[in-house]
């Protein structure tokens, strides 16, 4: 769905079950569908929902129709958070890995984000195979994920199922060059942290002329 289409909702309402399958009931009467839900801040019995739709035939009587629910308190207009954020590109693993991959990728998302790209660069330390392989597949459950980099010294076993079955979904994955068997499993392999991160949003881009299928070897 392309981002002109979408109409970005800040709903305030009381904390109270039933306010949400309302809300449902509204956005549907009105022929939209939801394109993206999460729960935001919660104050003294006043809970947020970003709403994010496509399809309204007439985004002024839907929020009007919504600001008339019982228990609805105020619905503001917002930047979706495509429009804000962009496209995500995570990076997991040991934390000094993570830290020189996500310095690359930082420092490339600038270089396009001042051309009208939005990219943003999540990042997280972890240890341990289950936690890495559930981290991994958390990832293409993530809203506007587009890439993930793979940082630390060893990985194997869960994490290579688990990167697979993310690749199979669409999600581009990169890999450092460390032992175990992920780096077969990943779409590119950097040896470098900080390559690694740049060739990372490099690819995601718009705005660069970098294309991952494009390669003639994919060992860096």
């Amino acid at each position: 769905m392309s981002e002109g289409r979408l109409l970005g909702m800040l709903v305030a309402s009381r904390d109270e079950p039933g306010v949400l399958y309302h809300v449902a009931e509204v956005i549907f009467r009105h022929g939209a569908n939801i394109e993206y839900i999460a729960g935001g801040a919660r104050t003294e019995g006043v809970a947020e929902l970003q709403l994010e739709v496509s399809g309204a035939r007439d985004e002024a009587d839907l929020v009007s129709d919504l600001e008339g629910l019982s228990g609805v308190t105020k619905v503001s207009v917002v930047p979706t958070f495509q429009r804000i954020f962009g496209k995500r590109v995570i990076v997991i693993g040991g934390g000094a890995q993570v830290g020189m991959v996500a310095q690359g990728a930082v420092s490339e998302a600038d270089r396009h984000n001042i051309r009208g790209e939005r990219i943003s660069v999540d990042t997280i330390p972890l240890v341990g195979e289950q936690p890495l392989a559930d981290a991994v597949r958390a990832v293409a459950r993530l809203p506007r994920a587009s890439a993930l980099v793979l940082a630390g010294s060893l990985m194997g076993g869960d994490i290579e199922r688990a990167v697979r079955e993310v690749r199979a979904q669409g999600l581009l994955v990169v890999s450092l060059n460390m032992a175990g068997s992920v780096p077969e499993a990943a779409d590119l392999v950097v040896t470098d942290p900080v390559q690694a991160g740049v060739m990372t949003v490099m690819a995601t881009a718009d705005t660069a002329r970098f294309s991952v299928d494009q390669l003639k070897r994919r060992i860096f």
